[in-house]
């Protein structure tokens, strides 16, 4: 329990708003995974200390587009990741609250602040970030002994030659066999994790963690299915009563979860070692595409961003007093250790210094539920009947929030979910969280925003674009500067011709 808030009744919330929702776009239970995230308003009521809680946005998602894929326009979604869409649809609930603000109503969130046509949250109204796993990156990086299920005894490796009368790199999924009951030793093969582009990634479900060989001769790209899809197999030994072989006892290599993303230029790659030593930790990271790289940083990384930034955005920020922070962020059951989480969400921050006014280094509470999403991997593996076809991420996306046009938005490829080539490039394709329709959106909150009491930075002349107005937020782009400089200074910079829509 923290303020209030308890990790269970946080992931009850989020599982049952997201069973409310229609059927469209969600896994097909036994055959689809994906992952869930939300944010949830929490209202502290006085005198009487009541606390209601509320799920304003809630997401599911897996995938990112590739580069090639960008659009100038703005209408595109590039990264479907469940934690980044529930952020978006928590912008569109935003909006509207401010909407009604601006032209007289009551809003649950926001009251007037005390600088001209500036607006600041209601005492007793805070947010939390809800996930159903450890977000992409950094945070998914976990030393096996920390996560909350250990899927078996520390191993030790076995070369490709060692393993008689099987094939190098087959992709076919097997049981435990026995190599010489003699010595009582048992062969495990092990399969990583897909991410939803077919990319291994480090968000392994409890039930089958993922262990990847130690050789550096083959990298994650390398070992791929008929179909074309990543399946790092690793083959390794447990050896029972402490045998050993003709060269004596091999040493124990305490493993850690993997992350499919690729640590971004300009740092040094994964030194790809045995066990803990794979991966780099603490460094930003790209999210995997399946066959063409990403401009997406990790979700891992937007997050630590967020608790700098705010979660509100640039655009946002033009109306707000101060930025907005997240209280907590609870995770469900899975691979967890507080420690990582601690490492990748906060502690790559907690240096930056002179923010600008209204900006504040905001570390969140982290916690973690018992309770898992029932379309997790792990979950769905359990599910999964002979004859369903090999188990997949689910290709669509879904953004629920509490808004009182289209609330439900439903995505594939970066696209409203069915829409065909024909209308590709129209409004009709188009989901209400690009950047452009939040754009468009933003928008229409100026023009019913009083001009005696619109915030000083929307007076200036010459804004049209898109990016015109983000940057007119010169506090919230000072603070992203400090950000930059301080702590985050490979974060690849976005391509000003990707912004300047209209």
């Amino acid at each position: 329990m923290f303020g209030g808030v308890n990790a269970d009744e946080i992931a009850t919330l989020c599982y049952e708003r997201f069973h409310q929702l229609p059927r469209r776009g969600k896994p097909e239970p036994g055959r689809e995974w994906s992952l869930l995230a939300a944010v949830v308003k929490v209202t502290r009521w006085t005198p009487s200390e009541e606390v209601t809680k509320e799920v304003v946005s809630l997401a599911t998602g897996t995938k990112c587009i590739g580069r090639t894929a960008l659009s100038p326009n703005g209408d595109v979604l590039n990264d479907s990741h469940a934690e980044v869409i529930a952020r978006r649809g928590c912008v569109r609930y935003l909006i509207q609250e401010l909407h009604r603000t601006v032209t007289g109503g009551d809003s649950s969130v926001f009251c007037r602040a005390e600088q001209q046509g500036k607006w600041k949250l209601k005492p007793g109204v805070s947010f939390h970030f809800f996930t159903s796993h450890t977000p992409c990156g950094d945070a998914s990086i976990i030393p096996m002994s920390d996560s909350q299920s250990l899927p078996c005894p520390p191993v030790t490796l076995v070369k490709d030659e060692d393993v008689k009368g099987q094939a190098k790199g087959s992709a076919v999924k097997r049981k435990a066999e026995g190599l010489d009951k003699g010595e009582n030793i048992k062969l495990i093969r092990l399969e990583e994790k897909e991410t939803a582009d077919g990319i291994p990634d480090g968000r392994g479900n409890p039930q089958q963690s993922s262990l990847l060989n130690s050789s550096r001769s083959e990298t994650p790209s390398q070992s791929r299915s008929a179909e074309g899809d990543t399946q790092n197999l690793s083959w390794m030994v447990l050896k029972d009563g402490g045998s050993s072989d003709s060269t004596g006892p091999r040493a124990q290599v305490p493993d850690i979860h993997r992350t499919g993303a690729k640590c971004v230029p300009g740092t040094e790659p994964d030194p790809l070692h045995a066990g803990g030593g794979y991966h780099q930790t603490g460094v930003l990271r790209v999210k995997p595409g399946r066959g063409e790289p990403t401009l997406s940083l990790s979700c891992s990384d937007k997050m630590a961003r967020w608790g700098v930034l705010g979660f509100q955005g640039a655009l946002l920020s033009h109306y707000l007093q101060e930025a907005l922070y997240f209280t907590s962020v609870v995770v469900g059951k899975c691979p967890y250790s507080q420690e990582v989480m601690h490492r990748a969400l906060v502690a790559r921050c907690l240096h930056v210094s002179d923010l600008p006014a209204g900006f504040s280094l905001y570390p969140p509470t982290l916690i973690q539920a018992s309770l898992e999403f029932p379309f997790s991997q792990g979950q769905t593996e359990l599910q999964h009947k002979a004859g369903q076809g090999r188990i997949s991420p689910c290709g669509a996306a879904i953004s629920w929030c509490n808004v009182t046009e289209q609330p439900l938005d439903v995505t594939a490829n970066g696209y409203k979910h069915g829409v065909t080539k024909k209308v590709l490039g129209t409004a009709k394709a188009r989901s209400a969280l690009c950047k452009l329709e939040l754009f468009h959106s933003f928008l229409s909150l100026v023009s019913a925003t009083d001009p005696s009491s619109l915030p000083s930075s929307l007076r200036a002349s010459g804004l049209q674009t898109y990016w015109d107005y983000k940057r007119a937020s010169q506090s919230y782009q000072q603070a992203w500067q400090q950000l930059h400089s301080q702590a985050f200074p490979l974060w690849p910079r976005n391509d000003r011709n990707l912004l300047k829509f209209h």
